[in-house]
């Protein structure tokens, strides 16, 4: 009998990635054979019964994997379901015969750029925060950004939850009185990363739009419409992101490294002096 962990079932069936299986089972939604689950738990796929919400998961033994791009207009929310009733990009792609679920999030007011798929590993590569697959924006800011503020967003800026950003590429698109265009290339992906490093200099973002996750772009892609990814697309996002996660493995072993070096630099205190320091003068 082969248990495997919860979150990884759904994932891998493409109800949701690894991340909101672990939410949805915190927040006690998930059950087996009619039971709760917790994080964690493992299920048997050839003979337990899962359920979400109370409705029932209907496993697939194998599942053709798909891999879209869509363009995400203004007003939608990047989720599967609201429960405010707003639009979701689900709706947008409610025509497309294989159920997905989207690779990370723009927030409502954000457009371009998103992955949908039914590949819980290829969006959990995706989103993992040290893999770093490369993501384009356009950014209209307000006022007119100075050459301080760009060079700041370049090399990093402190957001308000205290935590630093990594250096950023900003090319000025665009440079007139009372606003300025920008590209931005970042390799991370926090919350609301781009308004929040812009508001950290004093600026606004008036419009943002992703134009490109690693090597796949937009492109003439209208917003609303959304397409399938070519094989090589796929490869070549696979393939930034090993690439990135084994430069974040070497960067940290170097840190290490270097922890090391400068602990072997400090003099070691010998008993004979510990004890002296120990004795009153």
């Amino acid at each position: 009998m082969a248990l495997t962990r919860i979150q990884k079932v759904l994932s891998e069936q493409g109800y949701c990635s690894r991340r909101a299986a672990e939410q949805i089972i915190r927040e006690g939604r998930v059950k087996v054979n009619g039971h709760p689950v917790g994080l964690g738990d493992k299920m048997d796929p050839n003979r337990d019964v899962l359920s979400v919400d109370g409705q029932r998961v209907w496993l697939q033994k194998k599942q053709e994997m798909c891999y879209l791009m869509l363009h995400k207009p203004r007003g939608y929310v990047t989720t599967t379901s609201d429960e405010l009733g707003r639009k979701t990009v689900m709706d947008l792609v409610a025509d497309y015969p294989v159920r997905v679920f989207p690779v990370g999030r723009l927030d409502k007011d954000s457009e371009g750029l998103i992955l949908l798929t039914n590949d819980g590993s290829f969006a959990n590569l995706m989103m993992h925060p040290s893999h770093g697959v490369s993501k384009l924006y356009r950014v209209t800011v307000h006022p007119r950004a100075t050459e301080e503020q760009v060079v700041a967003l370049s090399e990093g800026v402190v957001l308000d939850d205290g935590v630093r950003t990594q250096p950023a590429v900003i090319n000025v698109v665009t440079d007139e009185p009372g606003r300025t265009v920008l590209e931005m290339t970042i390799k991370e992906g926090k919350n609301r990363q781009i308004r929040r490093m812009c508001e950290a200099v004093g600026l606004e973002v008036v419009r943002l739009r992703r134009s490109a996750m690693g090597a796949v772009k937009l492109g003439m892609l209208q917003p609303g419409q959304y397409r399938e990814l070519t094989r090589s697309e796929v490869n070549a996002l696979r393939a930034a992101a090993v690439k990135g996660q084994a430069r974040a493995r070497t960067q940290a072993s170097q840190a290490r490294a270097a922890a090391r070096a400068e602990a072997s630099k400090r003099p070691a205190r010998t008993g004979r002096s510990a004890a002296r320091k120990g004795v009153k003068q």
